[in-house]
């Protein structure tokens, strides 16, 4: 199930909100568990004992390291039993066809493939499970007591599917003790609402671009122009897709009383790539960055191991999204990017305009968006190869094309910006209090008859 879908808009979110309000405060985390397992069982019911068996073992290696922090020896023993348990539970499900088919060509030996679906958001849940006993073991959180509420934490249906990652340490005392008000409700429901429009009026339209330019591409009538209409196209789409998922997540934690920290910061306004990579996925870097990065030493112990820190962070950036070569090479390739900012282009960068340097940053991640959005790497190489000049320039579909979204390309754009926002801020309080409800309705109703009427609705990071 989807956020924005029909069934999860008019029929499980509304049951939810009455259970969980009409329960009494104690009995919260128990309710917000049951609806969790119906809504993760709702799309993948077999998956369900995996989720289980993860709480379980989880929450006892939480109580493990609490119980022998005095003896740094067990409980480092019992952090790294969970790590590899997550790691195992991830790399079986996620990442065993891809090794099985690698090795078998490199050994000239077969080795079995599974083809078993992929448990959806297991890359999500796994990396929350493994912050806890991390957490734990540094001091950062206490080991939580109570099963149902350590199961509370890793099945929340806000952030189950696709994040924002939260790690243990920032809802702790959230779990234990948290307070719901008509404010909080009022400013979650209004951040959901939002998401919900970008993900829906934004994300869905401009992403059928992206799929004519690939049809385009499968027809041999891709142009040079095409070609990057459609990585802008895909840009744009992932952007508001991810951005706007995040945002209901953040919305709907609000509303069940919880603060989950901010996924995206405007991250098409950064200067460089190191700072889109602060602003993108916020989560997911800050967990590589903290369980990761600063572990093996970060930039401490000289440029070779600095070197090989990134090298390692962006390999496990890239193959976490997905098993599969373009995906390591769209890692190895930002890495590249951040490598040569640190010590080459980094005085270069700081004497440029800032517009410059704001073009220089969308070309790259624009150009990263061609290798994450095609697995296979010949096609891929084949449509990039389009892109820089290997085919026509421009055909008389690019035109009709570039009529037919300008629009949306321009609203993308602006809202690409802080400038809605910034509109939004100077507006009179009480000129605010009657919009916005005006507005919650509008989008609601424009998303829903969206919905209605169009059969177009994918989620990109469901495959993660």
């Amino acid at each position: 199930m989807v956020f924005s879908s029909l069934t999860f808009l008019f029929a499980y979110l509304p049951i939810t909100l009455l259970l969980y309000f009409v329960t009494p405060q104690k009995a919260r985390n128990l309710m917000l568990l049951i609806v969790s397992m119906l809504f993760y069982a709702w799309g993948e019911p077999i998956y369900i004992g995996i989720m289980v068996l993860s709480i379980l073992i989880d929450y006892v290696h939480g109580m493990l390291v609490e119980k022998y922090r005095a003896d740094d020896r067990k409980a480092r023993w019992f952090v790294a039993q969970s790590i590899v348990f997550n790691l195992l539970l991830l790399g079986f499900f996620k990442y065993w066809d891809f090794l099985a088919a690698n090795l078998s060509l490199l050994l000239g030996v077969s080795i079995p493939q599974l083809h078993i679906p992929l448990p959806i958001g297991i890359s999500f849940f796994t990396f929350q499970t493994m912050s806890y006993t991390i957490d734990v073991y540094r001091q950062d959180a206490p080991a939580q007591r109570s099963l149902i509420d350590f199961g509370a934490f890793v099945t929340m249906f806000p952030q189950l599917i696709a994040g924002p990652i939260v790690p243990y340490r920032t809802v702790a005392r959230e779990l234990n003790a948290r307070k719901h008000t008509v404010e909080d409700f009022a400013c979650g429901a209004r951040r959901f609402t939002v998401g919900l429009a970008k993900k829906v009026l934004l994300a869905n339209s401009i992403g059928q671009l992206w799929e004519q330019s690939l049809m385009a591409q499968d027809a041999g009538t891709l142009t040079v122009t095409g070609g990057w209409l459609g990585l802008l196209a895909f840009g744009f789409q992932i952007y508001f897709d991810f951005s706007g998922y995040s945002d209901m997540a953040i919305g709907l934690g609000q509303i069940f009383g919880f603060r989950f920290h901010e996924n995206f910061d405007y991250p098409y306004l950064s200067a460089s790539v190191s700072e889109f990579w602060r602003r993108w996925h916020i989560s997911l870097t800050s967990w590589f960055r903290a369980y990761l990065y600063i572990p093996l030493g970060g930039n401490r112990g000289g440029t070779a191991k600095t070197l090989r820190n990134l090298l390692i962070v962006w390999f496990c950036t890239g193959f976490w999204h997905g098993a599969s070569w373009n995906f390591v090479l769209w890692g190895f390739y930002f890495a590249a990017w951040i490598i040569l900012e640190k010590y080459v282009l980094r005085d270069v960068l700081e004497h440029l305009p800032t517009g410059i340097r704001h073009c220089y940053t969308l070309f790259a991640v624009f150009v990263g968006w061609g290798l994450f959005a095609i697995e296979d790497l010949t096609k891929c190489m084949a449509y990039l190869g389009v892109c820089f000049g290997h085919g026509a320039v421009w055909s008389d579909a690019d035109g009709y094309l570039l009529r037919s979204y300008a629009i949306l390309l321009a609203v993308l754009v602006i809202a690409s910006t802080t400038v809605g926002k910034r509109v939004w801020e100077r507006l009179p309080m009480r000129v605010a209090e009657v919009v916005s409800p005006a507005l919650m309705a509008a989008g609601l109703f424009l998303c829903t008859a969206y919905l209605v009427d169009s059969s177009y609705n994918p989620f990109l990071y469901f495959r993660f």
